[in-house]
């Protein structure tokens, strides 16, 4: 039995460090490319490799490979950034609103340049959010304006600034190839160049965002998979009211 802290992979019994791997050669599929396959695998490091399946799709050669890795992780060592607010529920944000602030709270979201995606920025604003957490846009006290996608940084800014905006929402799923540093990046630098990047909270989400890099591209907060629109709407409310003070 291993330390509790030191973790490998599970995959028949406990510690055997068995993981499973998927990739795609641009080669035509053949017995060499599967064997390239093999030797890719422990040249990864992997032990006991097999390729367990071979596909050819369409001129290139996609395979899994199963393996064993040799390496344990001691968790006591592993440090993630979280945003941190507590998450309350919709009912406790609007009484949170309604104790805290003589106003409703004003919130821009878009998915910004060409970022055509609304998917995470519709289900964290929408009225009818999605799987039965109902979006910004029903939030007693909340009036959120939901932009779309496509929106260029500087309509974005404007409208924001229009609306007095509390908070700004940004979300980006097309990350090929960084485009989304580049855009997350360029909204900062535009606010900070208008002076208005400390008027308001700036929030960004998506599928390969987490909070450390929210914050490293100067954002306040950053949410990831899995986030609901009480997460966004609890870091908003929490957030203004420690800045009032």
């Amino acid at each position: 039995m291993m330390n509790e802290k030191m973790v490998k992979p599970y995959g028949d019994t406990m510690n055997d460090g068995q993981v499973q791997l998927s990739f795609t050669f641009p080669v035509p599929y053949s017995e060499e490319a599967k064997e390239a396959a093999r030797v890719y695998g422990g040249k990864l490091g992997l032990e006991d490799v097999k390729v367990v399946h071979a596909q050819d799709i369409g001129g290139f050669s996609f395979f899994v490979v199963y393996g064993r890795a040799p390496f344990a992780i001691d968790m006591s060592e592993i440090k993630v950034a979280k945003v941190g607010t507590p998450t309350m529920s919709k009912s406790e944000v609007e009484k949170f609103v309604k104790e805290n602030f003589s106003r409703k709270i004003n919130v821009v979201g878009a998915c910004i340049e060409t970022d055509a995606h609304t998917v995470g920025i519709d289900a964290i604003m929408n009225m009818k959010g999605y799987d039965g957490h109902k979006g910004l846009e029903s939030y007693k006290g909340f009036h959120a304006l939901n932009l779309g996608s496509q929106v260029q940084c500087e309509e974005l800014i404007a409208i924001a600034v229009k609306e007095n905006a509390d908070a700004i929402l940004v979300s980006q799923v097309v990350t090929q190839k960084d485009i989304h540093i580049q855009n997350l990046t360029k909204l900062v630098e535009m606010l900070d160049a208008e002076g208005l990047r400390e008027k308001m909270l700036l929030i960004v989400g998506g599928p390969r965002i987490d909070h450390s890099l929210a914050q490293e591209l100067g954002y306040d907060a950053g949410f990831g998979i899995g986030t609901y629109p009480e997460d966004v709407a609890s870091y908003i409310v929490q957030e203004l009211k420690k800045r009032q003070k």
